[in-house]
């Protein structure tokens, strides 16, 4: 019989984000200490409109939660100082061109590119 790894939920919190749902999963280990577990579940749709969820799972353990916090932190603030709050996606602007993307159509319709070639020249 499998031994059930994950022992008992003790708090939960659930965040729904579009087809992403995380869950923040407070549990006790056999020894009565505590841990987080956060998951990424998120919903597939097949063709036929059957669907079905793909998960990840990170464990997060007491002896790590400062380090773990600082580096969220970090990480959360640097991309909002460098980007600010604005989703910018593809996924979230149908309108929305890349940077690079605009950069090559420039360079594909410009008549001196360097692949136009007249071979009489050669």
């Amino acid at each position: 019989m499998k031994e059930n790894i994950e022992q008992e939920e003790i708090f939960s919190q659930i965040l729904r984000a579009g087809r992403r749902t995380y869950f923040f999963d407070v549990r006790s280990t056999k020894a009565g200490d505590y841990y987080l577990t956060v998951t990424e579940s998120k919903k597939f749709t097949h063709d036929d409109g059957s669907f079905h969820y793909q998960k990840h799972k990170i464990y997060i353990y007491k002896e790590d939660f400062n380090e773990f916090n600082e580096m969220l932190s970090a990480a959360t603030k640097f991309i909002l100082n460098e980007k600010g709050t604005e989703v910018i996606s593809e996924r979230h602007q149908k309108d929305f061109k890349r940077e690079e993307d605009e950069q090559i159509t420039v360079a594909s319709t410009d008549s001196n590119s360097f692949t136009d070639i007249n071979f009489e020249d050669i």
